[in-house]
């Protein structure tokens, strides 16, 4: 309402005066965030750890396996979701490419340098390997017997998520280990997200219950 008001007076009084030139929407632009209480947060307002203040801090339990992604650009985005919500590392396997590269960098911006990752030639051993640690392995894939993310339960469970290739998906060696199979759901024409979007939704809806809990700081 605020804001309305403000676009009214404005209109009038540039409307009124001579000339009128185009002062009018740069005011309006710069006015209505004040007076509506929504102003953009600079860099230094957001207040981000360091590299290696983030090295340091503490981590929600949560792995994300890469099964032969095969864009560069979804391997980057990933690492910039992962730093994002604190995630313990990441494991890049078979041909997904690893840091450091170009195109990672590019949609990374600097998060492959600040997220622990590794490679490994296979996705079904480190998976197997994380099971025997403790994590539990969930697959994001359509399948048989998906559950839908909404109504999954994830417990106290240290996680691993597995995301696979942008057209093959996960291997079916890993899906068959895997101790569950997470969709999201959709209502559209197409078959399937993007990798890169499908890791930001799931691990969103696991990171949120962890981040408030972390510290600002190690």
């Amino acid at each position: 309402m605020k804001v309305n008001i403000v676009n009214i007076f404005l209109s009038l009084f540039f409307f009124c005066s001579k000339p009128r030139f185009c002062f009018y929407p740069l005011i309006s632009t710069w006015l209505n965030p004040y007076l509506c209480g929504v102003q953009k947060l600079s860099l230094q307002n957001l207040n981000r750890l360091s590299t290696e203040e983030f090295r340091q801090a503490a981590k929600i339990p949560c792995i994300a396996v890469l099964d032969n992604v095969r864009s560069m650009h979804n391997v980057g985005s990933v690492f910039r979701t992962a730093d994002a919500f604190r995630l313990e590392k990441i494991v890049l396997c078979g041909i997904t490419g690893c840091p450091p590269h170009r195109e990672i960098t590019k949609t990374a911006i600097g998060a492959d340098k600040s997220v622990l990752w590794e490679y490994s030639p296979s996705a079904l051993e480190i998976a197997l390997l994380l099971k025997k640690e403790g994590y539990t392995i969930a697959a994001v894939e359509q399948a048989v017997k998906s559950t839908p993310l909404h109504e999954i339960f994830w417990g106290e469970k240290p996680h691993v998520f597995v995301f696979g290739n942008e057209i093959d998906g996960i291997s079916q060696e890993v899906l068959e280990i895997c101790d569950l199979c997470i969709e999201i759901p959709q209502a559209g024409t197409k078959h399937s997200l993007n990798i890169s979007v499908a890791a930001g939704i799931v691990l969103w809806e696991f990171a949120k219950g962890y981040l408030p809990l972390l510290p600002s700081s190690a």
